[in-house]
């Protein structure tokens, strides 16, 4: 059996954790960071956080639409992906400007502007979600 030294187990340690992947199937962590802005949490945009946020987005979108688009999201047209990108990115990117809008370097105006960037990202979230889940919208949706 192998041994091996605290300092390697160390540097396997982090050599994984350095190569963590996006694991959201609608959007990535860099869509997600795009979105959320310049003056986000460093925290809440760590890939472990964003996977986080865009499963609980993915989530919320299949079952508001009332469709698992996950299980059948290789089959879906590129329009329809593009839909659930912007709904899953708009919201996961809400919960990284939410998770720390305290910050020592945020002055009240760039308060103000987070805020406005969370109304602007959960309308147009909603915007999408309402087109998922229209039944008319559904019959393109399962025909593209």
């Amino acid at each position: 059996m192998l041994a091996l030294r605290p300092r390697q187990i160390f540097k396997y340690v982090c050599s994984f954790v350095l190569r963590m992947a996006d694991t959201g199937i609608f959007a990535t962590t860099a869509q997600i960071g795009y979105k959320a802005g310049v003056r986000k949490s460093a925290t809440s945009a760590t890939e472990a956080y964003t996977n986080f946020f865009i499963g609980q987005a993915e989530s919320y979108i299949n079952v508001a639409a009332g469709y698992n688009f996950s299980d059948n999201y290789s089959s879906l047209n590129v329009d329809v992906k593009y839909i659930l990108q912007e709904a899953a990115s708009n919201l996961a990117a809400i919960y990284v400007i939410n998770y720390d809008m305290s910050g020592t370097a945020m002055t009240a105006l760039q308060r103000i502007d987070a805020e406005s960037m969370v109304t602007i990202l959960y309308k147009r979230f909603q915007d999408c979600i309402d087109l998922l889940k229209t039944s008319d919208k559904t019959k393109f949706i399962n025909g593209a």
